[in-house]
């Protein structure tokens, strides 16, 4: 691995998108311009982005720099570890059993279910009224 290589992966995870960039480093993660602990505030968030790296033991191995849009908090740091388990498998392919195994590469499918008409929302009805 040359000095100077980035890795990139795209993450996506209901409607939050998140492009990450994995350069060798100390393990510093940066999400759009601040730190993981500043931008995701719940423990249980940051261990979520973090699992990939968990899981592989390169916790200390790469620096990441994350932008991220769209969506809430918890589906942006899904969308992150997404892109960070891509941007892992780009920079070595021999990650990719660990990964899979742990479901890590699978794009979570599940989607908002969009609102019908003649309904307040995507399943509840309005109140029958029989007179």
């Amino acid at each position: 691995m040359a000095e100077g290589t980035e890795f990139q992966g795209t993450g996506r995870r209901k409607t939050a998108v998140a492009r990450v960039r994995l350069a060798p480093g100390s393990g510093k993660v940066t999400v759009n311009g601040r730190t993981l602990e500043s931008y995701f505030m719940v423990e249980s968030q940051r261990s979520l982005v973090l699992q990939p790296l968990a899981r592989t033991d390169t916790t200390s191995k790469y620096d990441i720099r994350v932008s991220v849009s769209g969506g809430g908090l918890t589906g942006q740091a899904g969308a992150v570890r997404h892109g960070i388990a891509r941007a892992l498998l780009a920079s070595d392919a021999n990650l990719r059993p660990a990964l899979k195994s742990d479901g890590l590469l699978t794009r979570d499918p599940r989607m908002r279910e969009r609102k019908k008409y003649g309904q307040p929302g995507a399943r509840k009805r309005f109140q029958y009224s029989k007179r």
